[in-house]
Order: C-alpha cells, then structure tokens, then sequence
C-alpha cells in the first residue's frame, strides 16, 4: 500500500498541527496532493484506467472546495499551504 499509517501521520505532523491533528484543513489539503501525485504517477502508465481517472478528478475537486473554503476563512493560512506545497504560482 502506497499510503500507510506512519506516512499520514508524518503527513499530518508535518502540515498540520500534530499528528494526530487529521482535522485541520492543512494537512488535508496535503493528503490530497500526496494521493494526487500519487495517481497522477499511476495514470501517466495506465491511461485507460478510467476508475482511477474519476477518482483523481473527484480528489481534485474535494482538495479545490477545501481550499476556498480556506481562502474564505484565513487567508494567511491559505498562502502559506499554497507556497509550502507549491499548488501555484
């Protein structure tokens, strides 16, 4: 399995509060783009595997609605996940 127990907690520790901190809107939108890379690597071998196509495009949306929501609320926090991520320019 790609995604173990002790990857997500390092994940969580690492973006959001602590890692048993699964909740806080950060280290979800870095869990998101973990999986994200993650499939976008399994698509670019298998590209007629269309499951797996809708379930990245479905992430993708989730981590989008996560991240407005984090604009609207904190802005600050929002630049920062952008920039310690790299999501955009």
């Amino acid at each position: 399995m790609y995604l173990t127990t002790e990857k997500k907690q390092e994940i969580f520790a690492k973006h959001g509060k602590s890692a048993q901190d699964t909740g806080s809107a950060e280290g979800q939108v870095a869990l998101f783009t973990y999986r994200i890379n993650h499939l976008s690597a399994h698509l670019k071998q298998n590209h007629k595997d269309y499951a797996t196509e809708r379930s990245l495009v479905k992430l993708v949306g989730k981590r989008k609605r996560l991240l407005d929501y984090l604009k609207s609320k904190d802005i600050a926090r929002y630049r920062a996940i952008i920039a310690e991520l790299g999501l955009r320019k």
